[in-house]
C-alpha cells in the first residue's frame, strides 16, 4: 500500500466525488479511478460505493471509513517523522505535539514554552484537547509526544512526571440557585440533583465515592469533554456541572456571569501527570521541551534530556 495512494483515497473521501478529487490532485479521472480500484483489489474489500446520482459520486463503506481513519493517522505520523528527521543535529527546532484535557495546569506547558522562545525560537507547539482516553490513544499511536492527564497509567508502558499542584473539584451552577448561597457543597446537597460530569473514565467512580453512593444511584444527566458546553447546560438550568475550580473560575466573568462556582466539601483534589511512552526516542525539540518542563516544575534539580 503506497502513501501516494492513501493520499488519493483521502482526497476522494474528502470530496465525495471522484472528478473533484482528481482535479484537486491534478490527475485525470480515469487515472484516479484505476488507482482506487487497484487499492480495493489489494485489500480485498470494497471501499467506495458509487451512488445512483452519478457514477463519480461516492460514499465510503464501513471498511472505507476504517481506512480513512487509519490513513489520516499514517500520513500524520509520516509528516511528523519527516519533520523530526529533517531538523539539523545541532539545532533544537521542529514540532512538539501535546494532548491534554481542559485544565489550568496547562500553564506548566505555556511557561516552559515561553522560556524556550529566546533560545529555541524555531520550536512550534501543537495542542490537541480531549479526555484521558483520547490522549492515551494519540500517545499510543505516536501522534503526540506528551499527554497531560489526571488518571493513573501503567508504569511498565509509560514514563510520568508528577506536577506538584492540585486541582480542586467543585460545582458550577446558576447564581440564582438556592445552593449558590452556600460556601461549600456537600454530598447531601447534590443527592438526587441532575449532574453534569466529565466523560473522563474515572470521574463517575470518584464522584460516587465522594457521595457515598453506588454509581447507579447518581443522577447523571450529561457528560462533557469541553467545559464550555457544560457551562451552557448549567446556565440553562439543565443541571449542576462538576469540574475543576481553576478551570471553571477562569472561564467565568465574576462581574457578568450568571454562573458561580462552589467547592466540594469534604475536599476532593486531583493530581495531574505528564506522561510519555517508555523508551520514547524524542526529537531534539521534544527533548529540549521536556528538559525545560522539568526545570519549571523542579528548579532545584538538575534536568537532563530523556
Amino acid at each position: 500500500m503506497e502513501l501516494r495512494v492513501l493520499e488519493y483515497f483521502l482526497a476522494v473521501a474528502r470530496e465525495q466525488n471522484i472528478t473533484a478529487a482528481a482535479e484537486s490532485l491534478h490527475l485525470t479521472q480515469p487515472t484516479l479511478s484505476v488507482q482506487l480500484k487497484a487499492l480495493e483489489n489489494e485489500l480485498g474489500k470494497q471501499l467506495l460505493v458509487r451512488g445512483t446520482k452519478g457514477p463519480r459520486k461516492v460514499t465510503l463503506t464501513e471498511e472505507g471509513k476504517l481506512l480513512r481513519a487509519r490513513a489520516e493517522e499514517i500520513l500524520s505520523l509520516v509528516e511528523k517523522t519527516e519533520g523530526e528527521i529533517s531538523q539539523s543535529d545541532d539545532t533544537a527546532a521542529g514540532d512538539v505535539y501535546i494532548g491534554a484535557g481542559e485544565t489550568d495546569t496547562i500553564r506548566v506547558f505555556a511557561r516552559a514554552a515561553k522560556k524556550l522562545q529566546k533560545s529555541c525560537p524555531d520550536i512550534h507547539y501543537h495542542f490537541m484537547s480531549g479526555n484521558a482516553a483520547f490522549v492515551m490513544e494519540q500517545l499510543d499511536k505516536g501522534l503526540i509526544d506528551f499527554g497531560l492527564i489526571f488518571v493513573d497509567v501503567n508504569p511498565k508502558k509509560y514514563e510520568i512526571l508528577r506536577i506538584p499542584m492540585q486541582e480542586r473539584w467543585g460545582v458550577l451552577m446558576r447564581r440564582d440557585d438556592p445552593l449558590a448561597q452556600k460556601q461549600n457543597i456537600t454530598p447531601d446537597d447534590l443527592t438526587g440533583l441532575p449532574l453534569i460530569i466529565s466523560s473522563q473514565g474515572n470521574a463517575r467512580k470518584q464522584l460516587a465515592g465522594w457521595m457515598h453512593q453506588p454509581e447507579s444511584r447518581l443522577n447523571i444527566k450529561a457528560t462533557y469533554n469541553l467545559i464550555l458546553n457544560a457551562a451552557i447546560l448549567s446556565d440553562e438550568g439543565f443541571g449542576y456541572t462538576i469540574g475543576f475550580d481553576k478551570l471553571l473560575n477562569t472561564a467565568l466573568d465574576p462581574g457578568n456571569s450568571s454562573l458561580c462556582f462552589k467547592p466540594l466539601f469534604p475536599v476532593v483534589e486531583a493530581e495531574a501527570i505528564i506522561v510519555w511512552k517508555k523508551y520514547q526516542i524524542f526529537s531534539r525539540a521534544a527533548g529540549r521541551f521536556l528538559e525545560q518542563i522539568r526545570q519549571e516544575l523542579y528548579p532545584s534539580e538538575k534536568s537532563t534530556s530523556d
